[in-house]
């Protein structure tokens, strides 16, 4: 029997000084790059984190290419930004975003929620077990009458159950990780990506599992915080996207006057959490076309109005 994993003490990690991780980003990289004999790209967004990911690939291995997924929902600033590079690739997915939601549903909440609601929304014969779990935290198959608490969808969302359009998290699988799979398909390649434990519970749980490497990728910034990433901006004079304002220092903690993060202009995952002005308040003062488009022409007022948040 095969011995049991030890979880990847992100913690421990997570308390190394900011030279400290820089060297061991560099490190990890490097050692995937010749592990893999070059055969590996950076995924890049444009984003901060991403930018500060590729700065450091590009001193482990100045040649390394980087690949950028363009969804068609990206600030125009990041694009235009992406495009300062050399040496990146850019790839885009077969289905569009209305397309998406039209077949699948909208991206509300999180990821998981999204998941959980379209399991319930979306009942069959085969998916009986999945929505009993949905539903109760208890499992019918893998651990019969074992209480799972992260396999039920909270209580406070079962109103989205019976919303007037469909919920989904393939959003992200369709506009994002399907080109990108399908670029390292073609091209027989591994990737780099710069996702941080700090960013949700979800992804400590991932980060206390796998650790900085799978057998597809290498996560070598998974110990980082945002404070990291901006003050490696702010200590290397590193050039990023405009859409973020300035990074300012305040009390020893950095920030943003621009927009917090990036991604996809439409994703409404998390926004119930901010406050105002919140991503789409901002967006109608600063982008007002893709503002129109999104929130009359895709419908996503009638979203936010259901899950209560302004616009």
């Amino acid at each position: 029997m095969p011995e049991k994993q030890k979880p990847y003490d992100i913690q421990h990690y997570q308390k190394l000084d900011f030279f400290s991780k820089v060297i061991l980003t560099h490190d990890l990289i490097q050692d995937f790059y010749t592990k893999n004999n070059g055969k590996v790209t950076v995924s890049f967004s444009g984003g901060l984190d991403s930018t500060v990911l590729l700065h450091i690939a590009r001193m482990a291995a100045p040649e390394i290419r980087a690949v950028f997924s363009n969804t068609g929902l990206e600030y125009p600033e990041i694009v235009a930004f992406v495009k300062t590079f050399d040496n990146v690739d850019i790839v885009k997915p077969a289905m569009r975003f209305d397309t998406v939601i039209k077949t699948y549903g909208y991206p509300v909440i999180s990821k998981r929620t999204s998941r959980f609601i379209s399991d319930l929304q979306n009942p069959t014969q085969q998916n009986e077990n999945t929505r009993n779990l949905r539903l109760t935290g208890i499992s019918r198959c893998t651990q019969p009458g074992v209480l799972q608490k992260s396999m039920r969808l909270a209580k406070k969302w079962f109103f989205l159950i019976v919303a007037p359009f469909k919920i989904s998290d393939k959003c992200c699988d369709r506009l994002k990780k399907d080109p990108l799979n399908q670029y390292e398909k073609e091209h027989g390649t591994k990737r780099i990506i710069g996702i941080m434990a700090d960013e949700s519970n979800m992804r400590v749980q991932q980060a206390r599992r796998y650790g900085t490497e799978t057998d597809k990728l290498l996560q070598p910034m998974i110990f980082w915080t945002r404070q990291d990433v901006l003050q490696y901006i702010r200590f290397m004079a590193l050039p990023y996207c405009k859409i973020y304002g300035e990074i300012i220092e305040h009390n020893r903690k950095f920030d943003t006057t621009g927009e917090h993060r990036t991604g996809c202009m439409f994703c409404m995952f998390g926004v119930h959490l901010e406050k105002n002005p919140n991503r789409f308040q901002r967006m109608k003062l600063t982008h007002p076309n893709q503002y129109n488009y999104c929130i009359n022409t895709l419908g996503c007022g009638k979203v936010l109005d259901y899950i209560g948040v302004s616009y």
